[in-house]
């Protein structure tokens, strides 16, 4: 089962199964993963002895081993879903983390806040709001002398 679902997980990089399956699958693809790193024919030979799949042995040493290159470990992240309908079993989705484009993204450092005061808002804020509500009161005032 592990073999299969190690093929599915480099074939299709992410794949939505258990928890403790999620769990035990990171256990059994990580060291894989770290051995496509050396492209050589013992490499090879004992990644396929593991998972009997040809395809998946070529797409592991081919695009996955380049992209993990630089990586020291931990190569697969499982994200909890929630519960399952039927059993109330808890879900989970296992990818590989140089995949998933969305978490990739960089963000830009965010500007510092300026330190919060417990007076609430500042005197000149509170003065700018009055002003602007005197003039509107007043308008609807000149519109009618203007009449």
């Amino acid at each position: 089962m592990l073999a299969n679902m190690a093929a599915s997980l480099i074939m299709h990089k992410r794949i939505e199964t258990t928890l403790a399956k999620a769990k035990a699958l990171r256990v059994y693809v990580e060291p894989l993963i770290t051995r496509s790193k050396n492209d050589s024919t013992n490499s090879r030979r004992v990644v396929f002895s593991l998972l009997q799949n040809k395809a998946a042995v070529t797409e592991l040493f081919r695009d996955i081993a380049v992209k993990v290159a630089s990586r020291p470990g931990g190569y697969t992240r499982i994200l909890k879903t929630g519960n399952r309908f039927g059993d109330n079993a808890e879900m989970s989705i296992i990818e590989l983390v140089d995949y998933n484009e969305n978490m990739l993204v960089e963000k830009a450092p965010k500007a510092k806040a300026k330190p919060s005061t417990r007076r609430g808002a500042k005197k000149s804020a509170v003065k700018e709001v009055a002003a602007k509500t005197e003039t509107e009161a007043a308008a609807p005032v000149e519109e009618q002398k203007a009449e």
